[in-house]
């Protein structure tokens, strides 16, 4: 009995130490486990770095990296900027080694271990992208005091949860160059992600070159495509982060690209097609009863493969609702001839005779969901993006796949373009509470984000990435108990300024989308606003796919604003606080929005007026006039009966969207309203 309880205490110190860790270190994802010493070692100008390892080639530029971040960060002029091999240096500061390269396949190991001490530093790994994986974690606990830039002693023990912890972005509702997605790579790479699905072709276009089928970038790309060279070139990049890329050719639906290239390949003859520009499910598919379908995926699947040297392809297979298939007479023989019952059958047929083309190639297939038929093979990936994700035994398409023997991953509950809040991405759990047999759970490899492109730019896709996929990123690298979302808040605002480290642009675009909106002049009030609004959230702002088209502006106020207001946050947590408490410390909290708020529409006037704000003013004047009624309130001044039915009448003002935003403080304010009663 004595023993347990010794147990139970040693159990439950750990927790306690562990928790007091988090709120000391802003580590994301957090660690397998961080243990703390005496130590501390500080940076200067005499910090060196050694390697010792065979084909030191990622890790090289990892240190690379790692010291001009360091640098920058601290402001340390450090004498020697690269590392060297430990045999021309043994008394590194910085001792870095690994037993070998990863081949960047699923089962590579990425752990690794890190010790902080007075006097040395050292970073212990299997494999080079495990080492890589350890110098993000060292960075990021740099912190300092007023003298000095320094490293707190602690041990580090860390592997991932899950192989598979990717990114999509989908390139071809809108073209994202090269420097976009390099920039998101070493973002991915800072919190330890491993896997860039990139999601090629689409209805509005086929953005990669082909030599073999010219007319698909000449004619099916606006001009706007990548290179073979440039795939290569990220292809390379990534590898060099640790990275796996996974191209995505979504086919046989979600084909109107292809079909305006080679319209004889469609299932409707005579068809002729152009470029979809809005967005949604469109009925143009392949013909998969057209053998000259098959010839023309395996010539270029044979042409594009060798490009990626990753083991997985990605065919899509999602959303085809088979209506240009029932309309076809003699696709309906076909079905007829080969006992083929229905549209998913057919499918089935047609993904059958693809996975076989990728087996000649040396690939595995991986599809959406929608391809999940008995007759699908156990060989292919099942991509879940349907069904419950809490408590999956409900029936989500990630626990079924498994069941039935598919390797499977999740997207469900990280489809960051909905604009939901980092909280609920956060607490979506891969795994749940359902039963699983060791083989089953093997069988659920991880996840990706999806960041579908219809309604992000060059410009605004960094804020609609990040720094919310961080958060996902710890989901899928840290241990299922790592789920204290205040901690993780407390941790990813801290990360979210880092992500400028590595060039992302979600924070300093939103100011350039501002001063388009006022004509350069002063944005502090639109700042102001954008600080309590969020675009409309699970696809209402383009509902129907018809309010915008591929080239309609994306500079609207709706791009400045993004999810999880800062301001928004802060009145909730002021207002439910107050609301329980009746304390000065949270009253004071909320007189000081109240009052910016209050004062903003003068402020907001002062701005020349165009058609891009105009939309606004309603917004701005209401949010003004009902913070002066609760300060009035708030610091118990009189109000009159009229005054409060003006409230009540803007209140049901500020509900209605406001140019594709929506005002999110609006149900605090009517709380904040019942607590001053």
């Amino acid at each position: 009995m004595n023993r347990l309880i010794a147990i139970l205490c040693l159990i439950a110190l750990n927790c306690f130490s562990q928790s007091n860790l988090k709120e000391t270190y802003n580590l994301m994802p957090w660690p397998k486990s961080i243990e703390e010493n005496n130590h501390r070692f500080v940076i200067d100008e005499n910090l060196t770095v050694s390697i010792e390892g065979d084909s030191p080639k990622r890790v090289q530029h990892a240190v690379t990296s790692f010291l001009r971040r360091l640098s920058n960060r601290s402001g340390v002029f450090i004498n020697e900027g690269f590392a060297m091999p430990l045999s021309e240096n043994q008394q590194a500061s910085i001792q870095i080694s690994f037993k070998e390269s990863a081949k960047l396949i699923v089962d590579d190991d990425e752990s690794y271990k890190l010790d902080i001490q007075s006097n040395k530093v050292t970073l212990v790994a299997h494999t080079d992208v495990g080492a890589i994986r350890g110098l993000e974690t060292l960075l990021q606990l740099l912190t300092n005091n007023d003298s000095e830039y320094y490293l707190p002693g602690v041990s580090i023990s860390d592997a991932p949860r899950f192989v598979w912890r990717g990114l999509m972005i989908d390139v071809s509702r809108h073209f994202h160059p090269i420097d976009v997605i390099k920039r998101n790579l070493d973002a991915m790479a800072s919190v330890k992600m491993n896997v860039f699905h990139w999601h090629l072709t689409d209805d509005q276009g086929f953005r990669i070159e082909s030599k073999i089928y010219p007319k698909l970038h000449e004619l099916a790309s606006d001009g706007l495509y990548y290179t073979q060279d440039q795939i290569k070139e990220i292809v390379e990049y990534a590898s060099i982060l640790g990275i796996r890329v996974i191209p995505e050719f979504d086919v046989p639906g979600h084909a109107t690209a292809i079909l305006t290239a080679y319209p004889e390949l469609g299932s409707k003859p005579g068809a002729t097609y152009k470029i979809e520009r809005y967005a949604g499910v469109f009925d143009p598919t392949l013909d998969p009863t057209n053998e000259d379908v098959y010839v023309f995926l395996e010539n270029l699947f044979t042409e594009i493969a060798p490009l990626f040297p990753d083991f997985y392809f990605h065919i899509g297979g999602d959303e085809n609702e088979g209506k240009h298939w029932d309309a076809n007479e003699q696709i309906q023989k076909f079905k007829k001839d080969h006992n083929l019952s229905t549209n998913h059958d057919l499918q089935t047929y047609f993904n059958i005779r693809l996975e076989k083309i990728l087996n000649k190639l040396d690939k595995k297939l991986v599809g959406w969901d929608e391809i999940m038929t008995p007759n699908m093979p156990k060989t292919a990936i099942i991509h879940s993006w349907r069904g419950e994700h809490e408590g999956l035994a409900k029936g989500g398409t990630l626990i079924e796949a498994a069941k039935k023997g598919y390797n499977t991953i999740l997207s469900n509950g990280f489809y960051i373009d909905r604009m939901e809040s980092v909280v609920k991405h956060y607490q979506t759990e891969p795994i749940g509470d359902v039963q699983l047999t060791e083989d089953e759970r093997s069988r659920i490899l991880g996840g990706e984000v999806t960041m579908w492109s219809e309604l992000v730019t060059p410009l605004t896709i960094d804020s609609r990435i990040w720094p919310r996929t961080a958060a996902i990123a710890e989901r899928l690298w840290s241990p299922k108990n790592i789920t204290d979302t205040d901690n993780m808040l407390k941790r990813l605002e801290v990360i979210n300024y880092r992500l400028e480290d590595v060039g992302i642009t979600h924070i300093r675009n939103k100011d350039v989308i501002l001063r388009n909106l006022s004509n350069n002049q002063d944005i502090s009030a639109l700042e102001v606003l954008s600080h309590v609004c969020e675009p409309l959230k699970i696809y209402s702002r383009n509902e129907g796919g018809t309010e915008y088209k591929t080239y309609s502006p994306f500079t609207l106020f709706a791009d400045a604003c993004n999810v999880d207001a800062k301001d928004a946050l802060k009145f909730k947590k002021a207002v439910t606080n107050y609301s329980k408490t009746h304390s000065e410390a949270h009253k004071t909290d909320i007189i000081s929005l109240l009052e910016i708020w209050s004062k903003n529409h003068e402020a907001f006037q002062k701005i020349d007026k165009n058609p891009k704000i105009t939309p606004l003013e309603t917004l701005s004047y209401n949010l003004s006039e009902v913070s002066k009624f609760l300060l009035k309130r708030i610091k118990n001044e009189r109000t009159s009966k009229k005054d409060m039915k003006t409230f009540k009448s803007q209140i049901e003002t500020l509900k209605q969207p406001f140019a594709d935003v929506e005002l999110v403080i609006v149900n605090d304010l009517e709380n904040l309203f019942e607590a001053l009663k």
